[in-house]
This record gives C-alpha cells, sequence and structure tokens, in this order.
C-alpha cells in the first residue's frame, strides 16, 4: 500500500512539473513527422496481465511493421526528433500515466514484450509478481542499450543472447529484496545516470555489478 501510494503521489507530481515539457514534445514530434504523438506497445504486465505502455513515439509511423522490437542506435526508424528524445530518456515520460492507472510502478523490472516473457522459465516467471517499473538496477545498467545494439544484422536475437539474461538476473535481485528505501535509491541512482556519469550505478549498490567470473 506505501508502494502505491508513492507510485500515485509522484507520478501526479511528475506530470503536473513535466506538462509544459509534454506539450513541447508533442509539438516537436507533430511537427516533424505528424500523428500519431505517443507509442502505445503491448506488453505484460503484473501477474501476466497484458497492457499498452505509453511513449513518445521515436519511430516512423508503423515502425513494428519494418523490424522487430529491439532498437539499435542506428536503427534507421528512428525520426530526428526521436534520437533527441531517446538520448535524454525523454520518450519515457508518458509511462507516468501508467504508474497513475496502476499498469506500472515508478521502480520494477521493465515490462517486456508477449514474445520474450514467453521464454522466461519457472523461476523467471517471479518478474511478474510485482508491477513492472519505469526503472530498475537494469535501466540503470543498461542505459546505453541502443549503442550496444549498434550494427547489429538481427537486434531480437542480440538483445536475447547478450542482455537479456543479465537483465533478468537483475530483474530477480528487485523482486527477491525491495523495499521503500530500495526504490527511492534506484530513482536516486536513475536521476544521476541521466548525466552519463558512473555516479548511478555506485549509488544503486553492488547488484548492478556484473558478476565475476569463477576461476
Amino acid at each position: 500500500m506505501i508502494k502505491r501510494a508513492t507510485d500515485i503521489l509522484f507520478s501526479v507530481i511528475g506530470l503536473l512539473v513535466t506538462s509544459p515539457l509534454f506539450l513541447a514534445i508533442a509539438l516537436r514530434i507533430w511537427l516533424e513527422d505528424g500523428r500519431p504523438i505517443f507509442y502505445r506497445g503491448e506488453r505484460v504486465g503484473r501477474f501476466g496481465k497484458p497492457f499498452r505502455m505509453l511513449k513518445f513515439r521515436t519511430m516512423v509511423a508503423h515502425a513494428e511493421r519494418l523490424g522487430g522490437t529491439s532498437t539499435a542506435k542506428d536503427d534507421p526508424r528512428i525520426t530526428r526528433a526521436g534520437r533527441f528524445l531517446r538520448r535524454h530518456k525523454l520518450d519515457e515520460l508518458p509511462q507516468l500515466i501508467n504508474v497513475l492507472r496502476g499498469e506500472m510502478s515508478l521502480v520494477g523490472p521493465r515490462p517486456q514484450v508477449e514474445w520474450a516473457v514467453a521464454l522466461y522459465d519457472a523461476g523467471e516467471q517471479a518478474l511478474l509478481s510485482v508491477r513492472p517499473g519505469m526503472t530498475d538496477y537494469a535501466s540503470i545498467r543498461f542505459r546505453n542499450e541502443g549503442e550496444l545494439l549498434r550494427g547489429s544484422a538481427d537486434p531480437d536475437r542480440e538483445y536475447l543472447e547478450k542482455i537479456a539474461p543479465e537483465k533478468i538476473r537483475l530483474g530477480l535481485s528487485y523482486v527477491r529484496h525491495h523495499s521503500l528505501g530500495v526504490d527511492l535509491r534506484i530513482i536516486a541512482a536513475t536521476l544521476l545516470s541521466l548525466t552519463g556519469g558512473h555516479l548511478g550505478e555506485r549509488l544503486a549498490g553492488d547488484r548492478t555489478e556484473r558478476p565475476k567470473r569463477q576461476p
């Protein structure tokens, strides 16, 4: 109940504070590439319930018909405005509406598409026991995910092989250890990570460190 109350409070404040920015971004998208302003991607939420995750549209209309769901930084579907929004994570702001609706939380494992969730094993299904979030340990670690996928001939496959396993590990760590204190630390670490430095990873704690190889 405390987590939900915190989500409502911060999402309302966030929407009020960023409303002028919402209007400016919407106008920029409309002037450059027309409608729609928002991307409504179907994702799997808590207990496996599907929902529409909101983002500012950063790709050409009907981009899903032109390629996969994983997006490299050099993906030709990304618009000029979209590159700016993605670089500064501004495309994620509309998810405050998802948080207010109760479909998402401020902090939690990032929501995944149905085909990715279908690959979860029994243990990984625990990721669906909490509301998906706008940010988590993995969001901090992989804040430059598009750069990691740059030049890939098959971004979806590259994502599954090189990124998804660590994201799942970090998500399960959050499920096991989450608390209000952890949430507040991840929020602060996320804001710091947007500056481009490594202070965010340090603040988030040891769970953002890559596992050491066994000798």
